[in-house]
């Protein structure tokens, strides 16, 4: 085993002993998110970690995806994500995401500090779909900022992936739900289309659902259960996609966490190599 593969197998081997052992904690709350994905590259490569400084952030302006072959999800003549018609946006990344960002088409914009457009690699093969922001992404504008996401950046690498190079994310949801409470069908529908268009901008090789609702809004089986939904691959206009649960959710359930790390290594076998 190479000295990355046996680094990956002790932090996977110390995720299921803490889960095991009903610790949700994974020490996170002494972590800055800063902290939490350098620990993350570290056990991807095996290299010390290094000192944190203050991100630069990353510039949302250039279009991902481009110059590659991939066949654009939709291009079998899918047009929506639920059903129903999209409605005309903007051509660019770039103006997806200023369309997103000042959108006032559901409540949810009357009450956010600012929309949560996405994060990660502009190249990305995988594409990670959550639900809504929280407090801390409405607060920064990134999502999977909080202890859930410094968890997924985690878990993440120990199937050799990170945000840093290989993982674009996004919710299906752009704006806080207050109190962050379950999304509403009706905000889902004003929101859906620029999760579409994001899809398309990046291309991803494989699609990974976090959560019961962006599970049922890109399998279209709305009302299956997520836990129904997890287990087998699914495919989104031609993407493989795999559904699983949020992040969170492990953290207030341990006995999820195996299940979890079923389908990411279902997920790293639909991946294959990098």
């Amino acid at each position: 085993m190479t000295d990355s593969g046996s680094s990956r197998s002790e932090a996977a081997r110390l995720l299921r002993q803490r889960a095991e052992m009903g610790v949700t904690d994974l020490f996170m709350d002494g972590l800055s998110r800063e902290q939490a994905l350098a620990l993350a590259r570290s056990a991807a490569s095996n290299r010390p970690t290094p000192s944190v400084s203050p991100s630069s952030g990353r510039s949302p302006s250039a279009q991902p995806g481009a110059g590659r072959s991939r066949a654009h999800p939709g291009e079998d003549g899918g047009s929506t994500v639920q059903g129903s018609p999209l409605p005309v946006l903007p051509t660019s990344y770039a103006g997806v995401r200023d369309s997103a960002m000042s959108c006032t088409k559901c409540r949810l914009a009357e009450g956010r500090t600012q929309g949560v457009f996405s994060d990660g690699s502009e190249r990305a093969r995988l594409m990670v779909v959550g639900e809504a922001p929280g407090a801390n992404e409405d607060e920064t504008g990134v999502p999977f900022v909080g202890q859930a996401g410094k968890f997924l950046d985690l878990l993440l690498a120990c199937v050799d992936l990170s945000r840093d190079d290989s993982v674009y994310i996004c919710n299906v949801l752009k704006c806080r739900p207050p109190g962050n409470r379950n999304p509403m069908p009706d905000e889902i529908e004003a929101c859906s289309p620029y999760l579409k268009k994001q899809i398309e901008f990046v291309q991803p090789e494989v699609l990974l659902a976090v959560g019961t609702f962006s599970a049922q809004l890109l399998t279209g089986r709305q009302k299956i259960a997520l836990g129904k939904l997890r287990g087998e691959v699914h495919s989104y206009h031609g993407v493989p996609l795999v559904v699983t649960y949020h992040p969170a959710a492990l953290m207030r359930n341990p006995k999820w966490t195996r299940p979890f790390w079923d389908d990411l290594q279902l997920l790293r076998g639909v991946m294959g190599s990098p």
